[in-house]
């Protein structure tokens, strides 16, 4: 819908779509560029927090802004949103304080967050592809709970699901598709293409667009521009929509370009050409849509005011990142069981006997 030019020309396959687009106005548009603009920012300082030794690792997502923010704001209120471990500004979208974000990659939680008190945007998951799983399994409690495709479209839930395209090889997610589309489970996979599976390229895991393999499993399958954000909402609306009113699940391929490393433990220099990414660059989802607003006269304080409020923003996550103080070993062991567990509290009293060694000399 909206070309690298920021043009927005809608091509013949955009035209199912359209309906949906046509629910957008100004202020959402502009809601889509603030959105971008920010976490782009607050994805720049998480890795330079990497890089001074105040997080283990950080995941970036520059480039794959469009793609997220589209499907994001897509959603209604009532969905649940199983995430991979990118999804940042999904789960600003819903309500997640970032610093929670942060809290994960820093190592100081077992989990996160509480989804029901985050707008449904479920936890990280670091075992890639098995978030796949765990949405198609909440999708068919939906329809066991009588939640979903009771004509209702204000109450009526569905689940989407993201994942990559390398954990599209592993599988738990062919597994997944199986089951939605036996029991065809109000669910939307949205798969984020963004050309490496870490260090191995989309086309030495599939020799056909990846959007196909909805067909195969009999869902539809729709491929999009990853970086135009009015293609991502519109594409995504009418999944989840047809997904609420009990016609199944759908997969989205969304074409975009991880322009910065898998995460920060990942050098792609050592497999990636300057030259691909560099073809890559002038297709960046904000500048399209800045040219867009632009276009549409919006006026200059608009961006000045935005920039600011990134910086505000990243700035104040920086300082509640550094009075993050690690939790006391007691976590380790107090939520693997319900109950108390003799193994646990063996390991627990292990623990506090090694580290009381330092302390008494022993060690």
């Amino acid at each position: 819908m909206l070309t690298a030019d920021g043009e927005f020309a809608p091509n013949e396959a955009a035209a199912e779509f359209l309906p949906y687009f046509e629910r957008l106005g100004d202020a959402d548009f502009r809601q889509f560029y603030r959105d971008m603009v920010i976490v782009r920012r607050f994805d720049r300082d998480a890795a330079n927090l990497q890089r001074q030794g105040q997080l283990a690792l950080w995941v970036p997502s520059h480039g794959q802004e469009a793609a997220q923010v589209g499907s994001g704001r897509a959603a209604r209120a009532q969905d649940h949103i199983f995430p991979s471990y990118r999804e940042h500004v999904v789960g600003m979208i819903r309500g997640l304080d970032p610093v929670n974000i942060l809290r994960v990659l820093k190592g100081v939680t077992m989990g996160g967050w509480d989804p029901a008190e985050n707008g449904n945007f479920h936890l990280y998951s670091f075992v890639l592809a098995s978030q796949s799983l765990h949405a198609t399994g909440y999708a068919m409690g939906m329809q066991f709970d009588g939640t979903t495709a009771t004509g209702n479209p204000e109450t009526d839930e569905a689940v989407m699901v993201y994942y990559g395209d390398g954990a599209s090889s592993q599988g738990d997610v062919n597994e997944a598709l199986v089951f939605a589309s036996s029991y065809q489970t109000p669910q939307v996979f949205f798969l984020q293409n963004n050309g490496w599976a870490i260090s191995v390229p989309v086309e030495r895991q599939s020799r056909v667009p990846l959007a196909l393999r909805g067909p195969g499993f009999g869902m539809p399958g729709t491929q999009i521009d990853g970086n135009d954000v009015f293609a991502s909402y519109a594409v995504t609306a009418k999944h989840l929509d047809d997904a609420r009113a009990g016609h199944g699940p759908a997969l989205i391929e969304a074409m975009t370009y991880r322009v910065g490393a898998h995460t920060t433990a990942d050098d792609p220099t050592k497999y990636r050409r300057d030259a691909e990414t560099a073809d890559w660059l002038p297709r960046d989802p904000i500048t399209r849509l800045r040219t867009f607003l632009e276009a549409r006269g919006t006026e200059q304080a608009f961006f000045d005011d935005t920039d600011a409020e990134a910086a505000d923003f990243a700035n104040d996550a920086r300082r509640r990142a550094l009075e993050i103080e690690a939790p006391g070993d007691e976590v380790i062991f107090d939520n693997v069981y319900a109950e108390p567990h003799p193994l646990v509290t063996e390991q627990k009293a292990w623990l506090e006997s090694f580290e009381a060694s330092f302390e008494d000399g022993s060690a």
